[in-house]
């Protein structure tokens, strides 16, 4: 038969000490101090030669300093010891949707010569939800362009320089097409270094956006000779207002992880190209 074992202190359970909580002395916390009943939010702790201390303030603004002794306080009328809170946790960096990170809050930069051109609103519109914040901190401005056509007339308005670089971000940029050959008739005017004109593989910005992130489970492909947006809604059941539907792409984007790869390198590389002089100058940090 196993022996029944028995608590050594045989202090009868009426006389033993009560087990009184640890709470972090965190600011803000109310407490009343059990000596003198002063009652205040603690403002700070501090570490003495005779040993930690509390500063509380009461409701008029008055300070008193109290030693944080064990079962020196009430906290909601029980009796608790006031403890050195933990340290914070290093804060990680912030980061701006396009995983940059994210500069202090400061006024607005006075916005650069050089400026971006997108082919398309929906790219603009892209284009900021993704980078905006990082084209503000950097002082970079972002038009619209209305088709790769005009290319030629936008760029001799502009009148780009080395202190005035210009970069253009075309649809669907395809070696031996109209647009291709408007592009390099630009690059051999003006040079890569003043003019950078890179594209993206997509035929629609839309189709840049992960099919995960819309919540579908791949872009349609469209038949050739019918209109991409429209035919795209037509297949997803959506209504054939491609503004809505191109609203509905656009909030599903959070950040640029929701972006494919072969976009995020394009618009990078024409950030780059304004703000540092081009490919020959240094990346951004």
């Amino acid at each position: 038969m196993r022996a029944r074992s028995y608590d050594p202190d045989l202090t009868p359970p009426w006389k033993r000490p009560r087990a009184v909580p640890e709470v972090p002395a965190e600011p803000g916390l109310v407490v009343e101090e059990v000596t003198t009943g002063f009652c205040g939010a603690v403002i700070r702790w501090e570490k003495t030669a005779e040993g930690p201390t509390v500063t509380l303030e009461d409701r008029f603004g008055g300070h008193r300093v109290f030693p944080m002794v064990a079962r020196g306080f009430l906290l909601e009328g029980r009796e608790v010891t006031l403890v050195r809170p933990a340290p914070a946790a290093p804060r990680r960096p912030a980061r701006t949707a396009s995983g940059s990170v994210a500069p202090p809050p400061a006024r607005a930069r006075v916005a650069r010569a050089g400026r971006i051109f997108v082919e398309g609103r929906h790219d603009a519109e892209l284009v900021e939800r993704v980078w905006g914040d990082d084209l503000r901190a950097e002082g970079v401005v972002v038009e619209f362009l209305a088709g790769v056509d005009d290319l030629p007339s936008v760029v001799r308005e502009f009148g780009p320089s080395p202190e005035a670089r210009l970069g253009v971000l075309v649809d669907h940029l395809v070696p031996g097409s109209k647009e291709w050959r408007i592009a390099e008739a630009v690059r051999a005017e003006y040079g890569e270094d003043l003019v950078l004109v890179v594209g993206h593989p997509f035929v629609d910005i839309w189709a840049a956006v992960k099919p995960a992130a819309v919540g579908i489970p791949g872009w349609p492909r469209v038949p050739r000779g019918q209109d991409w947006k429209t035919g795209v809604c037509r297949a997803l059941g959506w209504p054939s207002n491609t503004g809505a539907a191109w609203q509905r792409v656009l909030r599903s984007v959070r950040d640029f992880r929701d972006l494919d790869p072969g976009l995020l390198g394009p618009v990078e590389h024409l950030i780059d190209h304004v703000t540092v002089g081009g490919p020959a100058g240094t990346p951004r940090a």
